[in-house]
């Protein structure tokens, strides 16, 4: 598939374009004022620590100016610049509506992301938090849902389901880790049927 000059304007958009679409759309700051040059460039900031892998920002070949991907232009609509749920809660809905997307266009079934044990002793780097952390958030889902996730075999082992309902409702940061890294296998796979994503690709 051979993108055209005008589709890929499309994919890689410059600092003021998004300003111009944030301001179309209505688009405020948490304070509802308008978002400036200053302010973009805090929040790209935040959205490049926060998901290096991603590659959203991108430099057209040859070029000195930044360019921000499509998609991370979403991800700034849709989780930085959004005020209605916790940034922690955009950003896992954001990268479940981006998984889902891609596996309907690659045509995927839906990979079932929590189906491997993990060892009790573990945990701690696992979710990289303390071990007494991850005993009591481990006891509370016992209670709730009054089922036994420990697995007893040659060492102790936390049931996938487990593990799943903790990353869901305890270690958010773990989840949002486990869905980023899936979204960037199906992200490779985009690329490989030759759709457009960076600068990995020859621009036009």
């Amino acid at each position: 598939m051979e993108s055209s000059k005008n589709e890929l304007d499309n994919i890689y958009l410059s600092y003021n374009k998004i300003l111009y679409k944030l301001k179309l759309m209505n688009i405020t700051t948490a304070n509802g004022k308008e978002i400036l040059h200053k302010d973009l460039v805090k929040a790209i900031h935040k959205m490049t620590i926060k998901h290096p892998t991603c590659r959203w920002q991108q430099k057209k070949e040859n070029g000195r100016l930044n360019y921000i991907l499509i998609e991370g232009y979403y991800w700034l609509l849709y989780v930085y610049f959004q005020n209605e749920k916790k940034q922690i809660d955009a950003d896992i809905d954001f990268f479940c509506d981006r998984i889902k997307q891609y596996e309907e266009l690659l045509h995927l079934e839906s990979k079932n992301l929590f189906c491997e044990d993990v060892p009790y002793l573990e945990l701690d780097s696992f979710f990289n938090r303390k071990e007494r952390t991850i005993q009591k958030a481990l006891k509370n889902i016992e209670k709730r849902y009054n089922k036994n996730y420990i697995i007893k075999r040659d060492i102790d082992y936390v049931s996938s389901d487990g593990i799943e309902i903790l990353c869901k409702k305890y270690f958010k940061q773990k989840y949002l880790q486990i869905l980023e890294e899936y979204k960037m296998e199906l992200t490779e796979l985009y690329i490989k049927a030759d759709y457009p994503y960076d600068i990995v690709k020859k621009i036009l």
